[in-house]
């Protein structure tokens, strides 16, 4: 019994016809793979049998989520995941077919017979009770309220461990002085407000408004009555009880409310952060119309949002099986270009777009710094399958923003007047600058030219 690793990974890598390029130790306590590779625990039948019931991400994610598949002792998860993501990507894998040929043939006799000595065949395991299955129409108020508080209603003591002081869920800003995570959100919270040119007695609405970080600095700092809505029952009591302790409750509403349901418009300004994601392809151009109704002529919309490689010819898109289950269900990411048809087909005007993908790499991977600090706290509140799902989320997705797999751009659209006013001034560095910032100061954000340095060459240039 104590050649099972060896007699799994031998069988694995002969159906597969390439080495998978992780160590694998059994339950038995024997370990095989590839010297110096990462290495996984199986702990016991149960893992091979939600593999086998389930290949491919739902079965691994299933196995980890429920304990039974691990990372061992001294090996580092984001290794894992990277080992991972580049196999299933290699071209002989990505095209790896199987038929009956192979099933019945001597390698998936080979396989079987693995199987079968280490007593992975069996009734399928149920899946882990953290996994989500959404009912109704997809993307009806009622099936929405419920994806998002299977991902949001989780604990906001348990969010504020992951997230911080900040309590911001979505990229940081890290400008080249940013020494922590909160300088990182607030300096994103700011270059928010200046990109809408936010100005005192304006009126701004957050979509999908979190803990209400956006709108309590927009108050602050730039003396806007603001509302902020989301169906997040739980977000909306804390961001409640954090207005009413920074004694602005007189200018920054909080609403338990659908986007679509909104009456009061119009608006100076719309910021969405983080929310679009939720919406879904089939609602977008609802989504796109409903803020471009809600905002005045001449208003601004920032529209912040996490985007997927665009489909190769032929290929449909399908949503990652464990994010879908596990974290965002019924969530979808869409190109950034698709974004910007579905908000000018709106009537929108398209006038920036910033991608922040770096930024976003370097946010998770702070939270994930934070669960792993505060892991057996994140347990304590949410359960053990629950923090290991955030876990693996938030690695996961560190290396997929790192790698160019997924992106995040902050859109800046506005609602150009009746004569076609943009009500933009002529250059970014201008609309970017900070209210009360004297011209000749650079922007926040972008390195001070050197003593005599310019970006004309040699000699200005003769009008």
């Amino acid at each position: 019994m104590a050649e099972l690793a060896r007699r799994l990974v031998g069988a694995l890598d002969g159906l597969l016809g390439v080495p998978v390029p992780l160590r694998i130790q059994a339950w038995d306590g024997s370990v095989a793979g590839p010297p110096g590779a990462p290495t996984l625990v199986l702990r016991n039948r149960r893992a091979l049998r939600r593999l086998l019931w389930q290949p491919g991400e739902l079965g691994l994610a299933r196995a980890y989520v429920s304990g039974d598949l691990d990372v061992a002792p001294g090996t580092d998860l984001y290794d894992v995941l990277r080992a991972v993501a580049h196999f299933v990507e290699r071209p002989e894998i990505r095209g790896l077919r199987f038929g009956a040929a192979d099933v019945l043939g001597v390698r998936g006799r080979r396989v079987a017979g693995a199987l079968l000595r280490a007593g992975a065949l069996g009734p399928q395991p149920v899946p882990p009770p953290e996994e989500a299955r959404p009912d109704g129409r997809l993307h009806s108020r009622s099936r929405d309220r419920a994806a998002i508080s299977h991902h949001y209603d989780v604990g906001n003591d348990f969010y504020a461990l992951v997230l911080g002081p900040s309590m911001v869920y979505s990229c940081a800003y890290w400008e080249p002085a940013a020494r922590s995570l909160e300088a990182a959100q607030e300096a994103k919270l700011d270059l928010i407000c200046r990109k809408l040119g936010l100005r005192p007695g304006m009126r701004l609405l957050d979509v999908g408004c979190g803990w209400g970080s956006l709108v309590l600095h927009a108050a602050r700092h730039y003396g806007v009555t603001a509302v902020g809505v989301s169906i997040s029952a739980e977000q909306v009591a804390l961001a409640r009880k954090r207005v009413e302790e920074a004694g602005l409750a007189d200018r920054v509403e909080i609403r338990l409310q659908d986007y679509r349901e909104v009456p009061d418009g119009p608006f100076d300004a719309i910021s969405s952060v983080g929310m679009a994601e939720h919406v879904g392809s089939a609602q977008y151009r609802v989504y796109a119309e409903s803020l471009y109704r809600l905002l005045k002529p001449g208003g601004r919309l920032l529209n912040h949002q996490i985007a997927r490689r665009p489909d190769l010819p032929g290929e449909e898109y399908r949503p990652s099986p464990f994010i879908d289950r596990y974290v965002f269900p019924d969530g979808e990411l869409s190109p950034v270009g698709s974004t910007v048809s579905r908000l000018e087909e709106a009537g929108f005007e398209v006038r920036d777009v910033e991608a922040l993908r770096e930024h976003y790499g370097l946010t998770l991977r702070e939270w994930v710094a934070n669960l792993e600090a505060h892991w057996t706290e994140a347990v304590r509140l949410v359960g053990r399958g629950r923090a290991r799902v955030w876990r693996l989320y938030m690695a996961a997705s560190a290396l997929a923003f790192e790698e160019n797999r997924i992106g995040v751009n902050q859109v800046l659209a506005v609602r150009s007047t009746a004569d076609g006013a943009a009500g933009l001034a002529a250059t970014r560095e201008e609309w970017l600058r900070a209210p009360g910032t004297a011209p000749d100061q650079p922007v926040p954000g972008t390195p001070a030219a050197a003593p005599g340095e310019s970006d004309l060459g040699d000699r200005r240039s003769v009008r």
